[in-house]
């Protein structure tokens, strides 16, 4: 088996390369579904958030109410903290049980949006990073997921840099271009994880 971390900044174009990914074979984990499925009502993990943060942060349903719950956490690093504490390892829990059930010859991708920013480069045989300039990002942003520029740069800024991304990377994937760009790169990408997954010792 071959454990990928797949990661890029916001509006580099990551989905896509997961789904190109997913579609030549290989088995994705979701860290951002996983952080969802576990804070889903009845679950340990809501239960944990609501002891942490109050009734405040459900919904009428009892749902995680994810705005109210964002403005919460997204100025205040200490909360952000005490989130990230509830959520990360029933993250990594579940991500662990999925990747148990890949197949020995198998290319596990984790997509993994704050990989850069949280050190977890360590846990992957390699890193594959999708690249965009700051410029094309925002105008992604903007222009496909209508959002206002200043919110735009906000979550950009959230981010790690594209220096510390690029770090990080085994593999670079350049997003910069068009669509049509995007599937041989992706394309030679896999190749060379299904090549690795191969070698004797899989990703070791």
């Amino acid at each position: 088996m071959l454990k990928v971390g797949l990661t890029g900044g916001i509006g580099a174009g990551k989905s896509e390369v997961s789904r190109l990914l997913v579609s030549y074979g290989a088995v994705l984990i979701d860290a951002d579904r996983i952080a969802r499925e576990v804070v889903e009502p009845g679950t340990p993990g809501l239960a944990a958030v609501v002891a942490a943060f109050g009734d405040g942060v459900l919904t009428a349903e009892g749902t995680l109410d994810r705005p109210k719950l964002g403005s919460l956490v997204f100025a205040d690093a200490d909360r952000l903290a005490t989130l990230n504490a509830i959520v990360h390892p029933l993250v990594g829990a579940r991500s662990a049980e999925l990747e148990s059930r890949a197949a020995a010859g198998d290319v596990v991708v984790h997509d993994v949006p704050l990989l850069a920013e949280n050190g977890l480069a360590p846990l992957y045989d390699l890193v594959v990073v999708v690249d965009a300039s700051p410029e094309t990002q925002l105008d992604r942003l903007v222009r496909l997921r209508g959002m206002v520029a200043s919110e735009a740069e906000a979550r950009m800024a959230a981010q790690a840099t594209r220096a510390q991304r690029l770090a990080v990377a085994d593999l670079v994937i350049d997003n910069d271009g068009p669509l049509d760009a995007l599937e041989p790169q992706v394309r030679k990408v896999w190749e060379e994880l299904e090549r690795r997954a191969a070698a004797p010792g899989g990703g070791a």
